[in-house]
């Protein structure tokens, strides 16, 4: 989320995508060097099983504090 790129990323892209969350960009033009996604299996209610995704690390990451807020601004950003 603070990273420079968040908006153009294929990786980010691809995790909105599995969240169901709106796009920033619906076509993302920056492919990440060595993006690690995080996936965890999470036990719901009534024997349902969700999945949580998340970019953890990736080496193109530059830092650049706020980026997802200003470009949501107003939203609370993703958990």
């Amino acid at each position: 989320m603070d990273c420079h790129w968040v908006d153009r990323c294929q990786a980010y892209h691809a995790v909105e995508r599995q969240h169901g969350v709106t796009h920033l960009t619906a076509h993302p033009d920056f492919q990440p060097r060595e993006p690690r996604i995080h996936v965890q299996v999470i036990d719901l209610a009534e024997a349902q099983v969700g999945v949580e995704w998340d970019v953890r690390a990736c080496s193109s990451f530059r830092v650049d504090r706020g980026r997802w807020l200003r470009l949501r601004p107003g939203e609370s950003p993703p958990r």
